[in-house]
């Protein structure tokens, strides 16, 4: 029996990001195709599959994370969301707009986006789910290095990691939070 392999996802930190929403722009341009001039001079209106969010003191960008036991891919009844090489799928062709998905996405971000479908002589506006693809459209393959959001954080806040990386990110950062406390106890020591 072979193993799966490990999901990927986007890890962001956020001591290093900006709030600068570049990593939003270069998300929605590269999934629609476009430049930013282009999209501003034909009023596009892109979409992006990550949101900057600002809470408690602390502005990171969210995602969808990619998760091993994806809540996601268990309530969807069309199958449209399905682990795949390391990520969670999203066959938006398959997707019925039930909003299971997003109900149940612990980080909230899957959004319901609607889109325009053509039926006959009238167009409808349809409901389909949006969420992270780790720019596998645009390669074929996942590479940190092919992230629209990676490529545009001007301070290297984002970057793609699985579950290895990640468990060595926290350990460094759990090494730099003893460091700074056991400096401080010194200094309040004098």
């Amino acid at each position: 029996m072979s193993r799966q392999k490990e999901n990927y996802f986007i890890y962001a930190d956020s001591e290093k990001c900006l709030a600068c929403k570049s990593c939003e722009i270069a998300c929605g341009l590269v999934h629609a195709k476009t430049d930013l001039i282009t999209a501003v001079l034909e009023g596009y209106s892109i979409q992006p599959r990550n949101q900057v969010v600002r809470a408690a003191g602390i502005t990171v960008p969210m995602q969808c994370r990619h998760c091993e036991d994806a809540p996601c891919a268990l309530v969807c009844p069309t199958g449209a969301i399905s682990q795949k090489d390391g990520m969670v799928d999203l066959n938006r062709n398959a997707c019925i707009g039930c909003k299971s998905c997003a109900m149940v996405c612990p980080f909230g971000s899957i959004l319901i986006k609607r889109e325009a479908k053509d039926c006959g002589d009238n167009r409808s506006k349809r409901a389909k789910a949006l969420k992270c693809d780790l720019c596998i459209e645009k390669t074929g393959e996942i590479s940190g290095e092919s992230c629209a959001c990676i490529e545009a954080c001007p301070t290297g806040a984002i970057t793609l990691v699985d579950s290895e990386q990640l468990r060595k990110l926290q350990l460094e950062a759990r090494v730099t939070e003893m460091a700074a406390a056991v400096s401080e106890n010194k200094i309040n020591s004098l």
